[in-house]
């Protein structure tokens, strides 16, 4: 096997253009549940070119997405050499930018069969991400109908995230009512491809829109920064509602507002959700692996369907361009790339 890979490394924090071809050595394993996985397919999240600019993080290999072939494997892992895997990584090692990545097999699942490996690549973060905001933080069941009818609402609805959100609310956790937001036409007619109910959008009032299509909100799934929406939902949100956002802001969230007729009158409650939890904190890593085979079975079966707008090889030109689509912040779906037996700068 080779000793040497090629990778895309970030040489310092800035523009996508601080992305640069490398050649590196094949990560060795660190730990008896690792595998060594020969990439074939990764995706590209908002993380990657938050990570990109931060100059809190080291410079180095981004990614997190990734489907390709295990090449080796640690005496306790739960996959051997051949299998086809895909997984999303996580925080504080090499990114999956590379020929060759090491991950925990405890936070990888299974390939599903009859996908390519791009598209592949194109689910892991995104799954874990809906899927535990949906039953860990919003306490639905996956193939059980909800104790009481729900409405979600999915702001950003047209992301990756929000994307498979409306489609896993719909096909697996049974939500009757699936609001997406969305502004552009291109935009709502993908959210309504993948399962939304209803469609409002994001830059218009909010209350004022559900109001008038005679919708309460139970939870709402917020993909973006929380602070310009909750105060307008803590006053629309059903009662024992929650509230959920994938993004961190960088002030304190105003769920307080509104006293008595806000929400704490309705005894709303108010959810972060990171994906890497798990892997940080060494918690309960086996039910990242769970999720991610469940989604497996159901890409094969057709319930859920592939998330890429954008597929191309992967290249320094290519990841460099997809960088800037996700800044643009008019990405739609996924951005996934196939990866060669090389990594070329075009």
């Amino acid at each position: 096997m080779a000793t040497q890979m090629k990778a895309i490394v970030r040489s310092s924090p800035g523009p996508a253009s601080v992305l640069q071809l490398a050649e590196l050595p094949v990560p060795a394993l660190e730990n008896p549940h690792d595998i060594l996985v020969k990439v074939r397919g990764v995706s590209i999240n908002p993380a990657d070119t938050k990570v990109r600019g931060a100059a809190a993080f080291p410079n180095g290999v981004l990614g997190w997405d990734a489907a390709g072939v295990v090449e080796q494997a640690g005496e306790k892992a739960l996959f051997k050499k051949g299998d086809e895997v895909m997984y999303a990584g996580t925080v504080g090692r090499a990114g999956t930018n590379s020929q060759y990545h090491v991950v925990d097999s405890r936070i990888a699942g299974r390939k599903p069969k009859g996908w390519e490996f791009a598209d592949s690549a194109g689910l892991p973060l995104v799954a874990l991400t809906a899927w535990e905001m949906l039953e860990d933080q919003f306490n639905l069941k996956p193939h059980a109908a909800p104790a009481k009818e729900e409405t979600l609402l999915i702001i950003n609805g047209a992301g990756g995230v929000g994307t498979i959100a409306t489609q896993l609310a719909a096909k697996v956790f049974n939500v009757k009512n699936i609001v997406a937001t969305a502004s552009r036409p291109e935009t709502v007619e993908w959210v309504k491809k993948n399962g939304a109910t209803h469609v409002i959008s994001h830059r218009e009032d909010l209350a004022a829109q559900l109001k008038a299509q005679d919708l309460t909100p139970s939870l709402v799934f917020i993909c973006y920064d929380p602070l310009p929406y909750v105060p307008q939902l803590a006053t629309v949100v059903r009662p024992f509602g929650r509230i959920g956002s994938i993004v961190e802001s960088q002030e304190a969230v105003p769920i307080h507002l509104g006293g008595l007729f806000g929400a704490f009158g309705r005894s709303l409650s108010f959810h972060w959700e990171c994906m890497f939890t798990r892997s940080m904190h060494g918690y309960d890593l086996e039910a990242q692996g769970r999720i991610l085979n469940e989604v497996a079975k159901l890409a094969e079966e057709g319930k859920l369907t592939s998330l890429t707008t954008v597929k191309e090889v992967f290249s320094v030109r290519s990841l460099r361009k997809a960088h800037e689509t996700i800044d643009s912040g008019k990405a739609i779906g996924k951005i996934v790339f196939e990866v060669k037996d090389t990594i070329e700068e075009n």
